[in-house]
Order: C-alpha cells, then sequence, then structure tokens
C-alpha cells in the first residue's frame, strides 16, 4: 500500500519496476512504449530480443538499464474491437500477471501507465476503471506501493454524472462561501479602520471558525454559542487513541482498516506507537472515510488533529460531497480529487 494516482513521465520515476504498455514484439514502438525504450537506452532492446516476443495479458521482465527502477516489466495490453473478444479479462489479467511478477520480483513500489488508452483505443473511464479495481484487489493481501501515472491530463477523464454533481456541489458551497467570506473580510478591515464597529450580524459575515487560521480574526466570536464545558472535555483524547478506538469499534483489524484508508503499513505503525502523533489533513479524512464516519464524527476526528472541514477551500467540499453521499470507497473519491487537482487521500 497504497495506491497512488500522480501526473508524471512514467521514466522518471524512481520505483522498484516501470511497467512498459508493450506490443507483442517487445521491440519498441510508440506512446509509453517508445519513451521508455528510448530513456533506458540500447540495452533493453538486446535483452529484449532474446525472450521471444509476449502475448497479449501476459508479463515479461527485463532490466531497467538507464531507468531509475530496478525492472522494466512488460505487458501487452489488448487492442480495443467493441468489447466483444475478451478485451476485459485481457486487461485485467496485464495489471494482475504485471503485479504478480513484481512481487515475485521483490519489488516494493510499480509505476504502471494507462494500459491500451492510447493507441490501442480503449476507452479511457472503463480502462481506468479496470486498473483501478485490478490493483485495488491485489493491494488486499499484498504490501506494495502502486502508481497510476498519467502523462497528459486529457488522458484522465472522470467524466460522467458523479463529476457533474460533484462540480455543482462544489459551485453551490465553495464558490458561494468565497463570496461570503469576501464580504466579512471587507468588513474587518474597514472594522480596523475604525469606520465600523464590531458588528457579528453584519449580512452576509460568517463566523471566524469558518476562515482559515490566519484570517481568523476576533476568533473568540465563534465560541459564542458553545458550551466551553463541552470543548474542554472534547481536548481529553488526542488522534491516534481516538483512531485506534474507533477501529476496535468498527470490528475491522488494523490492516483493513489502513489498507481501507489507503495508508502505508509503516505510517499506520508510527500512529499506533505514538499517542502524540501528528498526521497530515488528507491522513485523518482517509481513516475517516475507511471507517465510514458521518460528517459529525469526521469532523470530531479532524479536531483531535487540530484541523476542521471549511467551506473556505475546495478539497474540504469534495470531501463533503463523498461523506455526505455515503460514497466511502477512497480510490473513487480519489480519482475525483486528481481529476480537479487536489490532493489525494491516504500516505
Amino acid at each position: 500500500m497504497p495506491f497512488i494516482i500522480e501526473r508524471n513521465d512514467i521514466t522518471r520515476m524512481n520505483v522498484d519496476a516501470i511497467v512498459n504498455a508493450a506490443n507483442s514484439t517487445l521491440l519498441g514502438g510508440g506512446g509509453v512504449d517508445g519513451a521508455i525504450h528510448r530513456a533506458a537506452g540500447p540495452g533493453l532492446v538486446e535483452e529484449c530480443r532474446g525472450l521471444g516476443g509476449c502475448e497479449t495479458g501476459k508479463a515479461k521482465a527485463t532490466g531497467a538499464y538507464r531507468l531509475n527502477a530496478r525492472y522494466v516489466i512488460h505487458t501487452v495490453g489488448p487492442v480495443w474491437l467493441g468489447g466483444a473478444y475478451g478485451e476485459e479479462n485481457y486487461l485485467r489479467s496485464c495489471y494482475f500477471n504485471s503485479l504478480s511478477l513484481a512481487d515475485k520480483l521483490g519489488c516494493g513500489s510499480v509505476a504502471f501507465p494507462l494500459i491500451s488508452a492510447g493507441a490501442y483505443g480503449y476507452p479511457r473511464r472503463e480502462a481506468l476503471s479496470i486498473a483501478t479495481e485490478t490493483i485495488k484487489a491485489f493491494l488486499e493481501d499484498h504490501d506494495m506501493t502502486v502508481y497510476l501515472v498519467i502523462f497528459d491530463k486529457r488522458s484522465f477523464e472522470l467524466g460522467g454524472e458523479l463529476l457533474g454533481e460533484i462540480r455543482t456541489y462544489v459551485d453551490d458551497n465553495y464558490v458561494g462561501m468565497h463570496s461570503e467570506k469576501q464580504t466579512y473580510l471587507k468588513a474587518r478591515r474597514k472594522h480596523a479602520l475604525g469606520s465600523m464597529a464590531c458588528d457579528y450580524s453584519v449580512p452576509n459575515a460568517i463566523p471566524a471558525a469558518a476562515l482559515c487560521e490566519s484570517e481568523a480574526i476576533c476568533a473568540d466570536a465563534a465560541y459564542k454559542d458553545e458550551d466551553i464545558g463541552d470543548i474542554i472535555k472534547g481536548l481529553d483524547e488526542g488522534f491516534s487513541k481516538t483512531l485506534l478506538k474507533l477501529i476496535d469499534a468498527s470490528g475491522m483489524t488494523d490492516a483493513q482498516c489502513y489498507k481501507r484508508a489507503n495508508i502505508d503499513r509503516k505510517l499506520f505503525s508510527k500512529i499506533r506507537s505514538d499517542p502524540d502523533y501528528r498526521p497530515s489533513k488528507p491522513t485523518v479524512i482517509a481513516f475517516a472515510v475507511a471507517l465510514r464516519l458521518d460528517l459529525e464524527q469526521t469532523e470530531d476526528l479532524l479536531k483531535r488533529a487540530g484541523f476542521a472541514l471549511s467551506h473556505s477551500y475546495k478539497f474540504d467540499v469534495i470531501i463533503e460531497y463523498f461523506i455526505s453521499k455515503r460514497i466511502f470507497d477512497i480510490y473513487k473519491i480519489n480519482e475525483a480529487l486528481f481529476e480537479l487537482d487536489q490532493q489525494l487521500l491516504g500516505s
């Protein structure tokens, strides 16, 4: 673990194995195949000549030569012929056989391109879904970091009804809040110049708790309707202790939880062993998603790590959308975050 979508040039990835979307000869071609052969140098094609080609859906390994990797794993994806000729099974086999071979070679990290989605014509939405599902299933039983490397943003299209709903939700919540925030800040600037009293009934004003910390002016106003005793009571337990209690209550094992959260085992070990561990905000949210917490429970877990959700941040609004809709598939959430240029959840 984990599974990471990254925009990059796959030939520059520093991993144990780079997967090449090869043709059946393994002697180089266009697209990703040609780029990998050019970056690796002539030694790669010379080694490939001795492999006798490769069948569709299978995988074979060579050295990586000039690449920042130990191995190149060559797999042959299917040409899209309409979907009635076993293309899906072949494509799933490409990912599974490549991962299995990487595991046998002792690889801890693997970088994939989106196989068959270029010149071979496989519909990108379906190709992405197959890649995600196959990698996710493999990682349930293996500790490995897997990258899906997207070179061109245009080659990654979430599309469909879900993305439309997310964009609408963001427009309704983030954009409106941004306008209110500007109104509030203008009012505070006027107050600083002495032209008006500190009046929290100003139309469209928003409480300081909804602003980022650097903008929280007169922050004590955010607590005017809260019981200070409840606030102090909430300080008793930190993030690590609360998380471990939630995992026990969920009935999941530690491994099931950190894998559903797309979190590396080593990072989870740090959290478990250090009661004062301070995680990042995406890490906290990843665990909230894995534990299927509702918005109120997610907010509580975030507070114990020193964070909060705010409509002032697009990332937070997107997370709020998924949790409010009870969509707890972290891979689907990360696809949306990637498409909308936001930080991904997990390690």
